[in-house]
């Protein structure tokens, strides 16, 4: 049977590899620097092997250190995940992760309901485009946008809502435009656009329009500055039923054209064995009410070009 090294070596040979520094390392594992260099050094004279090498102010890993610092963070999270699955949840905080259009036009202003239910619970909402590493325990749940979910054996994930993606504009805007019926009228029109063309030509093509033309317009990158720019009259944006349906009740926007494309839905994902925490499943119970879809619209009734 191979000997394993020191876990102390292999734990501080991780985090120098993750951090290229052995003082970050340090101040990681709560030890001196000088505590971290002598388990790497033990453990390049146990291995017999250079794992990292002086770059700069800092350190790089050799190719042998690359390859073994691979395995090793591979191993490490295995062992927290193992850990974490056996454990007793004790929080004292509910970390969410969610793209920032749901999270500032949805959750923040009922956000004082899920604290409720929490009591003393801190709600930690963090908004953002990245996805969360759970592994490393980044956040105890994710709320995403997503076309599907691809299943995963540490995961767990449920639909919430899959709203309807409308066409909206000002009132200002649809007054200077008012004839427009269907999805191809919208094809000579300022369109507004987040990082690419990409959602408008999968609405088109969702719509009918089989031969979508290249596309042009202002690239704004959020959903929320997509909403702002038709609110401020600036041309027409996609914009799922739920980020705008309180501008469209105010009359801040207008759908422009009847349609029933759905390109994606809200997800909630968190870790398999989370799921039935009580902290968990308050915030699912407190979304899918929060988020609840509109009924499925008649593809017959609605205003859907045909093809074309």
């Amino acid at each position: 049977m191979t000997r394993l090294p020191s876990l102390s070596a292999l734990k501080a040979f991780e985090a120098v590899g993750r951090t290229r520094s052995v003082r970050a390392a340090g101040e990681e594992l709560s030890v001196s620097p000088t505590v971290v260099s002598r388990h790497l050094h033990n453990l390049q004279n146990d291995l017999g092997v250079e794992l990292v090498e002086p770059q700069g102010r800092g350190l790089s890993l050799t190719p042998a250190g690359e390859a073994l610092h691979a395995e090793v963070t591979q191993a490490f999270d295995l062992l927290r995940q193992a850990i974490r699955g056996i454990r007793p949840i004790q929080r004292d905080s509910l970390h969410i992760w969610c793209i920032p259009g749901l999270a500032n036009r949805c959750l923040l202003p009922h956000l004082p309901e899920l604290q409720g239910q929490l009591k003393t619970l801190e709600i930690i909402l963090q908004p953002t485009l990245s996805r969360p590493d759970f592994a490393r325990a980044e956040a105890d749940a994710e709320i995403v946008y997503l076309t599907s979910f691809e299943a995963s054996p540490n995961l767990r994930a449920e639909l919430l809502a899959q709203p309807r993606v409308l066409a909206v504009a000002s009132p200002s805007f649809q007054a200077r435009y008012p004839h427009l019926i269907w999805p191809s009228d919208l094809l000579g029109l300022p369109l507004i656009h987040e990082e690419s063309t990409q959602q408008w030509e999968r609405w088109f093509k969702e719509a009918g329009i089989t031969a979508v033309p290249a596309l042009r317009g202002s690239r704004l990158w959020h959903a929320h500055l997509a909403i702002e720019a038709a609110r401020l009259g600036q041309g027409v944006a996609l914009a799922n039923r739920l980020l705008v349906e309180d501008d469209l009740a105010a009359g801040r926007l207008v759908e422009v054209v009847s349609s029933n494309v759905r390109l994606g839905g809200y997800y909630l994902i968190t870790r398999q064995g989370h799921w039935r925490d009580p902290a968990i499943v308050a915030l699912r119970v407190w979304l899918k009410v929060l988020l609840r879809d509109e009924p499925t619209i008649d593809a017959s009734a609605a205003s859907v070009q045909p093809n074309s």
